[in-house]
């Protein structure tokens, strides 16, 4: 009994592998290597890589090899293995934050080896002399995510003066550079908060562009401050960004957002508490 109870759950795990591959369109099979220890690997790095109709990811805990399945229209390898990066996985492409590497379990923590693909980039980058194109990329990530953190302020200042129309418009225009956003010309570290952050951005971007009640929006606009402020940590600016706190925002559990000027403008109250607030971080 069972042998056969075994059977039937291999039987049954092949068909839903074969159903959800059947579904993936303009489909391109490959085989990499995932660095992991055991079940508990195998389950996040396949969660981590797996979107519904679009990527699957096979794992093998013996060998350590995973074949990737995916629409080669909607996504690639880089995207995925950059996925699987995060959740704290390395490949023999990407590697994932030490932080994120740190917080695996125990048994989970395996064998890292060395940064050499990293290396041989720098390496191919010398040789090769591409210094214009290397700048080329750095200002292609400047530019564009500039675009974000300047709507981000715009959205902000509607909210100073509680303007809800000014506040959805401007929400509008912002998700359209968030989409906009082309996540190959990010850096590596960039790209990895990128991915992080980016359906949270999208979520309360939308909800705020949804209406012109400025509470709703305000409610919103605290935890997008959260991601865009994760996002500007490591990105970083050419003028000094400003990381505010009011005690009294949130129902008293206070909130924070970002601003391009020292002063206190208050978006949680707008002029009934103005200056309500103080800079807790600078961004340079």
């Amino acid at each position: 009994m069972k042998l056969i109870s075994k059977l039937l759950v291999a039987i049954t795990l092949l068909l839903s592998v074969t159903t959800t591959n059947a579904q993936i369109k303009n489909k391109i099979s490959e085989t990499v290597k995932i660095s992991g220890n055991c079940g508990m690997c195998k389950e996040k790095i396949e969660k981590a890589g797996n979107l519904k109709k679009i990527a699957k990811v096979d794992w093998n805990k013996e060998t350590n090899l995973a074949t990737l399945t995916y629409d080669s229209k909607k996504t690639n390898q880089d995207e995925i293995l950059k996925r699987i990066a995060l959740a704290g996985y390395d490949s023999e492409k990407f590697l994932a934050p030490d932080t994120v590497y740190n917080n695996l379990h125990g048994c989970c923590q395996y064998e890292r080896v060395g940064k050499t693909e990293t290396k041989v980039e720098e390496k191919n980058i010398k040789k090769m002399d591409m210094s214009d194109n290397v700048k080329t990329i750095d200002n292609q990530e400047v530019n564009q995510l500039n675009g974000v953190y300047e709507n981000y302020f715009i959205v902000k200042d509607a909210l100073v003066k509680t303007d809800g129309t000014a506040a959805a418009a401007a929400a509008k225009i912002l998700l359209t550079t968030i989409n906009e956003v082309k996540m190959d010309a990010l850096k590596m570290d960039v790209h990895m908060v990128w991915m992080k952050v980016l359906e949270n951005l999208k979520q309360d971007v939308t909800a705020i562009s949804s209406t012109t009640d400025t509470k709703k929006q305000r409610d919103s606009f605290d935890t997008l401050s959260v991601s865009i402020y994760e996002l500007i940590k490591i990105s970083k600016t050419e003028k000094p960004t400003y990381y505010q706190f009011c005690p009294m925002a949130n129902d008293g559990k206070g909130a924070n957002w970002l601003s391009k000027e020292n002063n206190i403008k208050n978006p949680y109250f707008g002029s009934m508490m103005l200056s309500c607030g103080k800079t807790v971080d600078t961004i340079k």
